[in-house]
């Protein structure tokens, strides 16, 4: 896996022959990804931030479940308001973390500090009393949790960017400080193995290696719904090229969104933990 560098601002399913290409070549990209295959190489992204001051919680990370796309948070509290956008901090972990069910609360999952072998970037939907809610990558979708800002392991920072995918549309738009950057007809999951709704957040970025459908995939923070599994992996959403143009416009993958190449050059250049709201 192969990434672009860029750096935050410091804050306080269609035809059998192409449903076979990205379930096998996916599914083979995610699996050999937490492996460490030579196939994929990842690249880091860095910010700057200074945490403030707070006590540690005492938990033992190991008896907890992995907030990884691989993963299943089943005590994890669910989005509060997936059809909302955020603010646009975003938190980077340093090192792994527990993740609670409130402010205070139980240890429901440990978050890793690295998603397919990259910094681990989630998305804050609120912050209170030195404790900030993220969103989780994990299954079920739509899992959020509490971490405790102000330690070693975290540091906030903020990105301008936002991708709006407009499913039923089947149209993608992405914004930099409310600014338009570029809007493309895209290709979305059938009415038999639909895209997900609800917000999510750009995971990793891997150079496809295997076959040459994208050259790049954006694996995110959400998962089929119909499958649990693409080909091996764990049925990640992601979006990607696709080199047949006649699918944008279309309702005919498994579910990830398909986009034209010059739409794929500009996502994959934005921020790990850039914020993708799926409607």
């Amino acid at each position: 896996m192969e990434f672009s560098g860029v750096e935050f601002r410091s804050a306080g399913g269609g035809t059998s022959r192409s449903r076979r290409t990205v379930v096998m070549v996916l599914g083979v990209l995610l699996a050999v990804s937490v492996t460490g295959c030579s196939a994929a190489t990842s690249e880091s992204r860095q910010v700057d931030g200074t945490p403030s001051s707070t006590r540690r919680a005492k938990v033992d990370l190991s008896t907890l479940p992995d907030a990884t796309t691989f993963g299943t948070t089943s005590d994890a509290p669910s989005d509060p308001a997936p059809r909302s956008g955020t603010d646009g901090v975003v938190l980077r972990v340093k090192r792994d973390i527990a993740v609670h069910d409130s402010v205070g609360g139980e240890a429901i999952a440990r978050l890793p500090a690295t998603q397919f072998e990259s910094p681990t970037w989630v998305p804050v939907v609120a912050e209170r009393d030195g404790w900030a809610r993220v969103l989780l990558p994990s299954r079920p979708n739509g899992s959020t949790g509490w971490v405790r800002l102000g330690t070693e392991k975290v540091h906030k920072a903020h990105s301008p960017y936002v991708v709006n995918v407009d499913v039923g549309n089947r149209r993608l738009v992405v914004l930099e400080n409310g600014r338009e950057l570029g809007s493309w007809s895209v290709g979305v999951g059938s009415v038999d193995t639909p895209t997900p709704r609800g917000r999510t957040f750009i995971l990793a970025s891997i150079r496809e290696t295997v076959s040459d459908f994208s050259p790049i995939i954006l694996p995110l923070g959400t998962h089929s719904e119909t499958y649990t599994t693409y080909g091996g992996g764990p049925g990640t959403v992601a979006l990607h090229g696709w080199p047949e143009p006649e699918v944008f416009g279309t309702a005919s993958s498994d579910g990830c969104v398909r986009v034209p190449g010059d739409a794929l050059r500009l996502l994959r250049s934005l921020p790990l933990g850039t914020l993708v709201r799926l409607r």
